[in-house]
């Protein structure tokens, strides 16, 4: 985890401190201390470990063997019946592992002790505490446990200090793990919420590894009509036939349409190697990769066979013409809309976009970029006809941002273009919601990616409170702080609340948040 710099500073913290008292004869013996460290992470059904609270135990050289008896804890009630089961691990230093499991509880109550027989010897140990939640648990909420007291074998009791971290955690749900249905890895998501408030998913199905195209991947699609709380079984709504190994399609994203009600869901194909590596100028699947199209008219249950708009949109002196992976929009005026990228005649890219004027019939691309070297991007309306481009950048460091009044004909960069959110190099998700803030509906922007400008790690949901003119530090959310492939998309579930559906190290989780917690 990123966090190890508190490690390096936690025998410091532990060991008592040296003072100028007056000198004794009689050795003084190291004082046992222990505190607790939790790390920013959600707690997802369907995975067997959540590692979300760590003990540490520090004995000091000076001092002997401790024996343990047990450890005392306290859980919010409202969390205790969505518990299947609390792991107690014993590790001899990070970073968590299973191998050394200690004991098994289920709380029944506000306050609940852990029975352990452990002797440690002088030094730093840890005890990290695991949940797993019922298959069946709800997704609202959160589990709020603490560990207060370390029991010792000669019936004292040592208190466990608190240092200040986020003890609340969110929960969620591993929609797509590694090795579901024999497949390798999930990546690329993509989430929208139907008006039936059916929530569709869409990503990659990478069979046989984590690579990109060109390969054996398809589109699946994870369906809940409850929120997220539960996910119906995948399906393959993407498959470009055999030979499956060389006739791959993915980078999902999809939109929908709240005046059809269709949904629509857009994607690369690459006909042999015509990804980004192997494609080349023209309009055949045999020289050049594919955008290609599927839809649904009945909320997703049953979808099209896809077929290729390369022909409408492309030009054929370009390399590669694709979507931003993600989710479309919907314009105020009924054109929908989905954010793009050409690599072209010198396979220099740019972040771009495709739009429709009669829902689908016809779509309208070869449009100017607003700047190269940019790719994976995406697109909101910020005021009636004003779209808003908000893209990764290849120059690392931040996202780049334009706009345009005239569907891509001409593009501004924005005041917070390549200054105001930090990128790794990574696709993220932004989205325009009507929610409540203090009560009363405004429109508001949410952005997701790594809030890092080197690395992957750290899922962040900010808030921009003024359509993206500003992203105010004191309104944003850390959701995940692992390690992970980094990519995310947003949704909104209610006025109140908003999900994300991102990319673990090759699953794929979604998690519900209450808006209020994310704008402060």
């Amino acid at each position: 985890m990123k966090k190890n710099i508190f490690y390096s500073l936690l025998i410091l913290l532990l060991i008592p401190a040296v003072g100028c008292a007056k000198k004794s004869t009689t050795p003084v013996v190291g004082e046992v201390k222990a505190s607790a460290y939790t790390p920013d992470i959600p707690i997802l059904k369907g995975l067997a470990t959540n590692a979300i609270l760590r003990v540490n135990i520090f004995i000091p050289s000076d001092n002997t063997t401790q024996s343990f008896s047990g450890i005392n804890f306290s859980i919010n009630t409202s969390a205790i019946n969505d518990i299947d089961n609390i792991t107690l691990y014993q590790t001899s230093a990070e970073p968590f592992s299973t191998n050394t499991p200690l004991a098994n509880s289920k709380p029944t109550s506000a306050n609940f002790n852990v029975p352990i027989t452990l002797k440690l010897a002088p030094g730093l140990h840890f005890i990290w505490l695991s949940v797993t939640l019922k298959n069946d648990a709800s997704i609202d909420g959160n589990v709020e446990l603490r560990a207060t007291e370390l029991m010792q074998s000669n019936g004292k009791k040592l208190t466990i200090s608190q240092p200040a971290g986020n003890y609340a955690k969110l929960k969620g749900v591993a929609v797509r793990k590694a090795g579901d249905d024999n497949v390798n890895t999930y990546r690329i998501p993509g989430i929208v919420a139907t008006n039936k408030g059916t929530l569709l998913s869409v990503y990659d199905i990478r069979y046989k590894n984590s690579a990109d195209l060109p390969g054996n991947i398809d589109v699946g699609l994870s369906r809940s009509t409850d929120s997220g709380k539960t996910w119906q079984p995948m399906k393959i709504i993407m498959d470009m036939g055999a030979p499956h190994e060389n006739n791959g399609v993915g980078d999902p994203a999809i939109l929908f349409d709240p005046i059809t009600k269709k949904i629509w869901v857009a994607a690369l194909w690459s006909k042999g190697n015509r990804s980004i590596a192997g494609s080349l100028p023209g309009i055949s699947p045999d020289t050049t990769g594919q955008f290609v199209l599927v839809s649904s008219d009945d909320d997703g249950l049953t979808w099209t066979a896809p077929y290729t708009i390369t022909p409408q949109i492309k030009n054929p002196k370009w390399h590669l013409f694709f979507n931003g992976p993600g989710s479309g929009i919907a314009m105020k005026d009924g054109k929908l809309v989905f954010a793009a990228q050409y690599w072209d005649e010198v396979k220099k890219p740019y972040s771009t976009i495709i739009y429709s004027a009669d829902h689908g019939a016809n779509w309208v691309g070869n449009l100017n970029g607003p700047k190269s070297n940019t790719t994976e991007s995406q697109v909101v309306e910020t005021t009636p006809g004003t779209l808003m481009l908000n893209m990764r950048d290849n120059r690392g460091s931040y996202r780049s941002i334009a706009t345009t009044t005239n569907l891509g004909t001409t593009w501004t960069e924005h005041s917070t273009s390549y200054n105001a959110l930090q990128d790794p190099v990574c696709m993220g998700s932004l989205i325009k919601a009507n929610v409540k803030v203090k009560g009363v509906l405004k429109e508001v922007l949410f952005f997701s990616n790594p809030n890092t400008t080197n690395g992957r790690y750290d899922i962040t949901i900010k808030v921009s409170l003024d359509l993206g003119q500003t992203w105010l530090p004191a309104n944003q959310l850390l959701i995940d702080e692992r390690n992970c492939y980094g990519y995310s998309s947003l949704t909104q579930i209610d006025a109140e609340t908003i999900g994300i559906l991102y990319e673990g190290t090759k699953d794929l989780y979604f998690v519900k948040i209450p808006v209020v917690s994310i704008i402060k």
